[in-house]
C-alpha cells in the first residue's frame, strides 16, 4: 500500500488508512490501534501523498523525505523520537534534508514527520515510491 490511502485527520492522533467512502465522508482505520472511525467531509484531512516539505529551492514531496529517512535508518525506525528536544530534532532533520527551509518548517512539522514515519514502519508500510513512477516503469517495460 502506498501513501495515497494514508490520511492524517486534524484533531485525531496518528495516521489512518482509508477504508471506504460514504455519502457524508469516509471510514478510516487507525494505524495505532486498528479502530475504525467515521470522518465527515467537514473535517480537515491530509493525504500523505499530497504533502510536501519546503526547502530553500523547491518543495520536496513527503514520500521523498520518508525515503531519505529510510535510507539513513536502513529501513528501521528513527534514531530520535518525536518527543525529543527541539535541537536534537532539528539536527536529525538537517541530516535527512540539509536544505530544508528553517523559517517555514517548524519543529512541530519535524515531530509529525518522525512520528508518521515510525507509525508507517510499525505497520510495514515502507514502500515510499510513487505510484506514478511505478506506472511509468511498467509502461516502459512493455
Amino acid at each position: 500500500m502506498g501513501l495515497e490511502k494514508i490520511l492524517s485527520v486534524a484533531g485525531k492522533p496518528g495516521l489512518y488508512k482509508l477504508i471506504t467512502q460514504t455519502r457524508t465522508g469516509f471510514v478510516a482505520e487507525s494505524l495505532l490501534d486498528g479502530k475504525r472511525v467515521t470522518v465527515s467531509l467537514r473535517s480537515s484531512v491530509s493525504v500523505l501523498s499530497e504533502i510536501a516539505i519546503y526547502t530553500l529551492e523547491e518543495e520536496v514531496p513527503l514520500r521523498e523525505v520518508f525515503q531519505k529517512i529510510q535510507t539513513k535508518e536502513n529501513g528501521g525506525k528513527t534514531a530520535v523520537g518525536h518527543k525529543d528536544e527541539k535541537i536534537k530534532l532539528e539536527e536529525y532533520f538537517f541530516e535527512v534534508l540539509p536544505n530544508y527551509d528553517e523559517d517555514r518548517v517548524y519543529v512541530s512539522d519535524i515531530k509529525k514527520i518522525i512520528q508518521w514515519y515510525n507509525i508507517l514502519v510499525d505497520n510495514n508500510i515502507t514502500d515510499f515510491t510513487s505510484e506514478e513512477k511505478d506506472k511509468e516503469a511498467g509502461s516502459e517495460e512493455e
